[in-house]
């Protein structure tokens, strides 16, 4: 049994290794860990392609380029704000534990301070560079996505709908950052992100199921084990977001190549969601996943090409 000398230097000598981890490079490594890069990217190229369908008279490549850099702050700052706030939830799931705060390698402290640093330049870097709407628009989804969303994740499993709103405003501020003003077309780009979330995220959740239960996440896999509610939401708003995924055609916005293209991917994901919902397996959900990663990015890769 250790003494309670011991005790009382375990914890100094623990922080003292973390330090000594994450120095030089890998203290940078973990600052950019905190920002998600991979989901920094996905957002910052649905933000583009609102932008590029928002533009109505040729591509305006220097202000694209701006959006693209005020979206990827924003991205990060409220990535690494979230991980602040859920440090203590990350620390108890196999997939998260390993993360910055969790792990020890970097101090809550200097996690807050990066987030609040970046959320803030983000916000000024839109309002000068873009619009002040955007610049709001961003600052509505961070307030939206940190203290509606988050808070309510151990709450209950409603959060996943209301996470769906900051989370699909990415293309909806592209596109005001182009024209200036919210149009019907905007909502389109906004509603085929939101219904996206759905079958995506409600994968990573039947996956992670027990993770999420160890932390008290009240996902809906978790509160319905067996499945079959899952299974349905995942097929509803799957067939939901085949139409509107066609909208973009009926408004103007996309011609006959997207038509085809966008069918063509709806139906995929509607066979990988059916089969995800029907087996319920976690190799099932995985395929799942892989399949809405695939799908956002070239359904709007075809939107730009035959805007």
């Amino acid at each position: 049994m250790e003494s309670i000398a011991q005790q009382n230097t375990a914890p100094d000598a623990l922080e003292f290794g973390a330090e000594a981890r994450v120095a030089g490079s890998a203290r940078v490594t973990a600052f950019v860990d905190l920002t998600k890069p991979r989901i920094t990217f996905l957002v910052v190229l649905t933000a583009a392609a609102g932008f590029c369908m928002g533009s109505a008279s040729g591509i305006d490549y220097v202000a694209l380029f701006n959006l693209s850099v005020g979206i990827a702050l924003l991205s990060s700052g409220i990535a690494t704000l979230n991980q602040y706030i859920e440090r203590d939830l990350d620390r108890l799931m196999r997939r998260t534990e390993s993360r910055p705060l969790p792990s020890g390698k970097l101090a809550p402290v200097e996690a807050a301070m990066f987030g609040i640093a970046l959320s803030v330049v983000a916000t000024a870097y839109l309002a000068v560079f873009i619009n002040p709407l955007s610049a709001l628009l961003g600052v509505v989804t961070l307030a939206s996505y940190l203290f509606i969303y988050t808070p309510l994740k151990t709450k209950t499993t409603l959060s996943t709908v209301l996470g769906a709103f900051p989370g699909a405003m990415p293309p909806f501020i592209g596109w005001v950052a182009a024209r200036g003003r919210v149009t019907v077309d905007a909502w389109v780009l906004f509603a085929i992100l939101f219904l996206w979330q759905f079958p995506h995220f409600l994968a990573i959740a039947w996956m992670y199921r027990d993770d999420y239960a160890r932390a008290g996440v009240k996902m809906l896999p978790v509160v319905e084990p067996e499945g079959r509610v899952t299974g349905q939401q995942i097929i509803s708003y799957t067939l939901l977001l085949i139409p509107v995924s066609l909208l973009p055609v009926a408004t103007g916005l996309a011609g006959s190549v997207y038509l085809v293209g966008a069918s063509v991917l709806g139906l995929g994901l509607l066979y990988y969601s059916a089969r995800a919902a029907l087996v319920r397996t976690t190799w099932q959900a995985r395929q799942l996943l892989l399949a809405s990663v695939l799908y956002l990015p070239v359904l709007f890769g075809l939107m730009v090409l035959n805007r």
